[in-house]
């Protein structure tokens, strides 16, 4: 990874040193949006339409990412679906240190957004998980349909699609 990180120094030095970044930045991009690897935190009611886009009928694996895994040690998307409370956002902080980079995160339905209904009547719901992770991507619903979570797939391979090493 050292020499990823020193390749924007070293190919803006050679003539046409932008043409081979150019040309790195998309093999490496379409190779990390061809095969993300979501792990499977479901929580709540949105933990059953997560299982559903991975079903046989909406398909999550035709976007490259249809093996959920249980390790955080094998999984670069983090899909947190439900509502977090105090207690397990310590273990979700945890299992996000210990997914390697690089490293996405999907907040699906409203109680994973915002708390939902719960953050008002109850005094350990998170109001956000973006509050313990950094998320690329939100998926509002209560609970969203698979079809959302299919579209929030697909807005993180834009985003990923648009990242660069030369930013770091």
């Amino acid at each position: 990874m050292a020499l990823i990180n020193k390749l924007p120094i070293i190919t803006e030095k050679l003539p046409g040193g932008q043409i081979i970044l150019a040309s790195v930045d998309f093999i490496l991009n379409w190779s990390k949006e061809s095969s993300l690897w979501p792990m499977s935190f479901g929580l709540a009611c949105c933990a059953i339409e997560m299982m559903a886009a991975g079903a046989a009928r909406y398909d999550m694996d035709r976007f490259g990412a249809g093996v959920f895994r249980a390790s955080p040690r094998q999984c670069d998307l983090m899909i947190v679906a439900g509502t977090v409370n105090e207690k397990m956002s310590k273990r979700l902080r945890l299992l996000y240190d210990q997914m390697p980079e690089p490293k996405y995160v999907m907040a699906m339905g409203s109680c994973a957004i915002s708390g939902g209904p719960y953050y008002y009547d109850s005094y350990n719901v998170v109001k956000g998980v973006d509050l313990i992770v950094p998320v690329d991507v939100h998926i509002p619903g209560c609970p969203p349909r698979p079809e959302a979570l299919l579209f929030g797939l697909m807005q993180l391979q834009k985003k990923i699609k648009k990242e660069s090493i030369k930013n770091g």
